[in-house]
């Protein structure tokens, strides 16, 4: 996991994810902050090992810390955040020694995150359902107003 440390520890990965903090200030619904990246990791990890997937724990906890890094430009410009952060992701995981195999596997991963669509791999498949089960919507006080909660769906808990 040291190559992990070190995106946490890279300096876009810092600039960025302080510019996620800085534009979800004043946000009703779920943030897009260090504990919500962990925690898709971990939630993505256990659904891994229950569906007996192959992940690099090492490529799960990456994609999970980037797949929302670039959240700040769509509130800017409508961007879509899954490509910005692929982008993002791609120079940061090439400086913390990711080989170009892996970084183009993570990258796949974050484009597809946001409309789980083509999920071909294992890593995909992980960040994907890692990402829409990790919320606490169960107890979120803004689910009447939640766009995944629309019609009026009720929220349960997995993980």
């Amino acid at each position: 996991m040291e190559r992990v440390n070190k995106i946490m520890e890279h300096p876009q990965y810092q600039v960025n994810l302080k510019k996620n903090i800085t534009a979800e200030k004043d946000r009703t619904f779920c943030r897009h902050n260090l504990q919500h990246f962990l925690d898709v990791a971990r939630v993505g990890y256990i659904i891994a090992l229950e569906k007996n997937m192959e992940v690099e724990k090492e490529q799960l906890y990456a994609a999970a810390l980037l797949h929302d890094i670039g959240r700040w430009k769509q509130y800017i410009d409508g961007s879509d955040h899954a490509i910005i952060s692929g982008e993002i992701a791609k120079i940061i995981l090439e400086e913390c020694s990711f080989t170009e195999e892996e970084v183009t596997a993570i990258v796949e991963a974050i484009r597809k995150h946001r409309k789980g669509e083509n999920l071909k791999t294992s890593l995909d498949i992980a960040l994907y359902e890692g990402d829409k089960q990790s919320r606490l919507c169960i107890d979120c006080i803004a689910i009447d107003d939640c766009k995944r909660f629309y019609q009026h769906k009720k929220p349960s808990f997995k993980y």
